[in-house]
């Protein structure tokens, strides 16, 4: 479990996190979200004891500072590696370091796919490959806590059904699983909870339904025979209904109940009657409009404090993706 409590870090005049605190519990995929410099990696680099909080404290199953790979697996940057080391140099030599044996080296190059690619130099890797590399590492000491800032990246369609499934089962034998990511629809399809900040303070912490439902875009889908006279009596009672073609009416104002209440008493037939909640894309737009750091149309700001300070962009060189036994 991740516990954290009035987590700050300030650069200066600049607060980077403000007073966070928040639980990751075991069993879950537990999405960490927030528009871009909203905080997330300097979160995740406290908690994993990588920079020091100005104040406040973050916690791995109640140790201040995480115990070895064996404890917590992370990957935070898929480009922070020695290009000149092949997969399984690199992950030979973080094995060695936690007494682990060759043999498991091999099982998670296996897991991830690339045990293929296993004597290949890491500096022709594409990002893609990379990132299994990375997952690889985090997997290595077969820990309890897994952190993942934007495992998606550079990932094909089937890498990136590999790790929704990978997540799930991790999260379904017990372990504790944090997946930092912007992007909306694979949280909508992976995580189970999620914990939303935007300029260093939480937004939200709870299940991802119950963050969809305090969206606006709830709205009501319905089919009739009639769906001019339904819309007439509809937007007597203050709905707004668009016409979807044919059958069909979009409602928003009113609910699936009181609709059918409605279309009963005026004997109008329904075909059928369905409450749409809002998106999690439309539910995180609205919640962090006032907490994004730049916006379309906003003039340049002058360079501070980057979220990423000291962190190498990760290289790309090739297909975005790989496969295993792959011949190149």
């Amino acid at each position: 479990m991740i516990e954290v409590n009035g987590l700050t870090k300030r650069y200066g005049a600049v607060t980077a996190v403000n007073g966070l605190t928040f639980t990751v519990r075991p069993g879950h995929v537990t999405g960490f979200l927030g528009p871009n410099g909203a905080g997330k990696s300097t979160t995740l680099r406290m908690i994993l004891g990588l920079n020091r909080p100005t104040s406040g404290s973050a916690t791995i199953d109640g140790r201040p500072r995480p115990a070895g790979l064996r404890h917590v697996g992370a990957l935070l940057d898929a480009g922070d590696v020695h290009g000149g080391r092949t997969a399984d140099a690199h992950l030979r030599a973080l094995a060695r370091g936690i007494g682990l044996p060759r043999r498991r080296v091999a099982e998670v190059l296996e897991e991830v796919g690339l045990a293929g690619v296993a004597r290949r130099r890491i500096g022709g890797f594409s990002l893609g490959m990379r990132q299994r590399l990375g997952i690889a590492a985090a997997l290595l000491g077969d820990p309890p806590v897994l952190m993942f800032d934007e495992p998606i990246n550079g990932l094909d369609p089937e890498g990136v059904l590999w790790v929704r499934g990978l997540f799930r089962r991790l999260a379904a034998e017990g372990r504790t699983v944090l997946v930092s990511s912007h992007l909306m629809s694979e949280m909508e399809n992976t995580a189970d909870r999620l914990v939303v900040i935007g300029r260093g303070e939480l937004i939200a912490e709870e299940s991802l339904a119950g963050f969809a439902a305090r969206g606006t875009g709830a709205s009501v889908t319905v089919r009739t025979p009639d769906p001019a006279e339904l819309a007439a009596v509809l937007s007597l009672e203050g709905a707004q209904v668009r016409p979807e073609g044919g059958d069909a009416l979009t409602v928003t104002g009113l609910s699936a109940a009181r609709v059918g209440e409605l279309a009963h008493r005026r004997r109008i037939m329904l075909y059928e009657l369905a409450p749409r909640t809002a998106s999690l894309e439309q539910a995180f737009m609205e919640l962090t409009a006032g907490h994004a750091e730049h916006r379309a149309g906003d003039p340049p700001m002058p360079a501070g404090p980057a979220e990423h300070r000291g962190r190498r962009l990760p290289m790309t060189t090739g297909p975005a993706e790989h496969q295993a036994g792959d011949p190149r």
